[in-house]
């Protein structure tokens, strides 16, 4: 048997197990529901890894993004910091199919910066878990105005999503495009229009 693991769920400090086998098990019964035979050679693994790819895609699941935000340092900078092309992939929730593409993070410091991976480690976190692309980011812009202590704060997403691209509608090259802005990047309209311009790479300083 697989060995199970331990599965943090969103703000609530709830602990479950993530039950491969019983994954497995399910993963059988599909294919026998479209009606492919689970024994023949090329499905027999199928089911284990469908499994380990679910624990991989949902390790995000274990962890609490807020971990990256609990160091600090202290600067006396108070121009916007921007991080963007931040490549990730995620599971949409509603039909269990991928959907990719970058995410673009910048935030206004108030006495302290917090390490540039950790921005990115952040998206990953919130990434690896069953999504919407609307919430991923404002759960990024949130996490960061919470944790990072941000004056303001923007987020934006562009992704390609498969359960439009591959299937219902089918048009491929669509991308999808989110964003969530807080703080004075929300209210004060000079610094919304200058983190816009840097986060879209307009910048011409």
């Amino acid at each position: 048997m697989t060995p199970g693991l331990r599965v943090w769920h969103g703000p609530v400090s709830f602990w479950a197990i993530m039950d491969l086998p019983r994954i497995e098990k399910a993963v059988r019964e599909i294919l026998s529901a479209v009606g492919e035979d689970p024994e023949r050679e090329g499905l027999r693994k199928t089911p284990e890894r469908v499994a380990r790819m679910y624990q991989e895609l949902f390790s995000g699941l274990t962890k609490d993004p807020a971990d990256h935000l609990t160091t600090a340092f202290t600067e006396r900078y108070d121009e916007m910091v921007v991080l963007r092309d931040i490549p990730f992939n995620s599971m949409c929730e509603h039909h269990l199919m991928p959907f990719e593409g970058q995410a673009h993070v910048a935030y206004l410091p108030d006495g302290q910066v917090v390490g540039i991976s950790k921005l990115a480690r952040v998206v990953d976190d919130f990434a690896q878990r069953p999504q919407v692309q609307e919430r991923l980011t404002s759960q990024i812009a949130d996490l960061l105005m919470d944790k990072a202590k941000a004056k303001g704060v923007a987020v934006v997403i562009q992704a390609t999503h498969a359960c439009m691209t591959c299937r219902g509608v089918k048009k491929a090259g669509s991308v999808m495009v989110t964003s969530a802005i807080r703080g004075l990047c929300r209210s004060d309209a000079r610094t919304r229009s200058e983190v816009m311009s840097l986060l879209h790479g307009d910048c011409k300083c």
